[in-house]
This record gives C-alpha cells, structure tokens and sequence, in this order.
C-alpha cells in the first residue's frame, strides 16, 4: 500500500490512537489472527477503520492542535461541544460503518456514528491539549545516558538565544519554545 501524506502526520497517529483506545473499550470480538504476519492487529484495523474515515473529516480537524484552536473559531466549537462535528453532513464512507457492524461491534449505523463522534471528542481533546509546563516535566534519570544517580538540571532544546529566530522564521511555535531535556552535567 502507498504512503499517503497525511499518515504520517502526527494528527493523524493521534486520531488513529484515540479511535484504537475506544475499540479496545467497544468490543472482545476485534480481529485477532495473525495470519498476515502482522505485528498487531489491532494496528492494523484501527489504521484500515482511520484511513477509510480521515480524509472525509472536515479541514479543520486535520489541522487541530492547541495552536490552531485560538485562531479558528470552527476548530474551537468543534471542542467545546462534539455535537457542533456536523457528521451528519459529511460523507462518510460507508464500509467504516460496514466494517464495525460486520464484526458486531455497533448494531447499526447510528451506534457508529455517535462512536465516531466520542473518537472525535478524545482526538480533538488530546490534539488540542497546551504543551506541559516544562519545569514540571522532571524525569527520575538523566535522558541521554539514563544514569539515576547523579543530579539533573534542565536543559532547553531551543536555545533561549534563538528564539526570537525561531519564532520569525516559524521553525516551531510558541509553544515549544522552552521545552527541555532533564540531564546531568
């Protein structure tokens, strides 16, 4: 199969995470034979059940992170409230509906429907979450050599003296700005 450009976006592995964490809680009857070689098959299917509904999904839910939900008012109704998602108008494929009904996991298409609205709701929730407070981010051990022992200090990606740099030229957002990495000396 063909890399499409957004499979590798970090949206995408997002919602493709969100809809296999509520597949594991909808069913035990979710595929399980490992006769492709498969690593994981439930990969697999969440992957196949993502990129039949992905691309139908309005735009702006392609793009949702926490920088793009102070600047589009579509984006930020779409999180307040799961039910402003107008699944009711766009078009969704209908083998993601065959697909969870084949395997007994919804009775009909709108037991699906609101599925795919709670997958909408936890993808737009953890896609649009503020970074951490990076100070707060301590680890137990150092990141580069895993040493526990020795003391930590923190450590910014993005050198303090660039950022101005950075921003102008939008290498990262904002946000990221003080991100760190806890290591010892």
């Amino acid at each position: 199969m063909f890399l499409r450009d957004f499979e590798s976006s970090s949206q995408f592995n997002t919602f493709k995470d969100c809809l296999a964490r509520r597949l594991l809680s909808a069913a035990s009857n979710l595929p399980t034979d490992d006769s492709e070689g498969s690593d994981d098959p439930l990969d697999d299917f969440a992957s196949y059940l993502a990129l039949e509904v992905w691309p139908s999904l309005p735009i702006p839910l392609h793009g949702a992170s926490y920088e793009t939900l102070s600047s589009d008012k579509v984006l930020k109704e779409m999180a307040l409230d799961s039910f402003c998602i107008p699944l009711d108008t766009i078009p969704i494929p209908t083998s993601f509906f065959d697909t969870l009904t084949s395997y007994s996991l919804f009775e009909d298409t709108e037991d699906c429907t609101r599925f795919l609205r709670k997958v909408l709701s936890d993808y737009l929730t953890e896609a649009t979450a503020p970074p951490p407070v990076w100070k707060q981010t301590r680890t137990e051990e150092c990141e580069i050599c895993e040493r526990s022992w020795v003391r930590l200090t923190y450590h910014h990606l993005i050198p303090r003296s660039v950022h101005a740099k950075v921003l102008k030229k939008k290498w990262h957002p904002e946000s990221m700005l003080n991100s760190v990495a806890w290591l010892c000396r």
